[in-house]
């Protein structure tokens, strides 16, 4: 399965347009990992457990959007996008979206 962000992949034909596939993954803060933030942003630096969170949440998400377009019969999702939204105090969602084609190599 072919992932990109362009409108087309170079060296392949769009052969049919499938439609919209996404993917999407909510998360909560931990504690723990949510004290340590706390601490460190006191004095600066990269928040390391917000960090892997975010990280694991993308690869969730993307496994999802791949999932998805397997399912319709697409090879490919192309013009791929993240959104990134506030769900409640606490929780935040990864949502990934692009457009599921046909595509033959040239």
């Amino acid at each position: 399965m072919i992932i990109t962000n362009l409108e087309y992949i170079p060296g392949y034909t769009i052969v049919s347009h499938i439609g919209l596939v996404q993917g999407s993954s909510v998360r909560s803060k931990h504690a723990g990992r949510d004290m340590m933030a706390g601490i460190k942003s006191i004095f600066g630096g990269e928040l390391l457990g917000y960090t892997e969170l975010l990280h694991e949440s993308r690869e969730e998400a993307v496994e999802r959007l791949q999932q998805q377009a397997q399912s319709i019969g697409a090879d490919a999702v192309l013009n791929v996008r993240f959104s990134t939204s506030s769900i409640t105090s606490g929780a935040a969602e990864i949502f990934v979206y692009g457009t599921a084609v046909k595509v033959n190599q040239e």
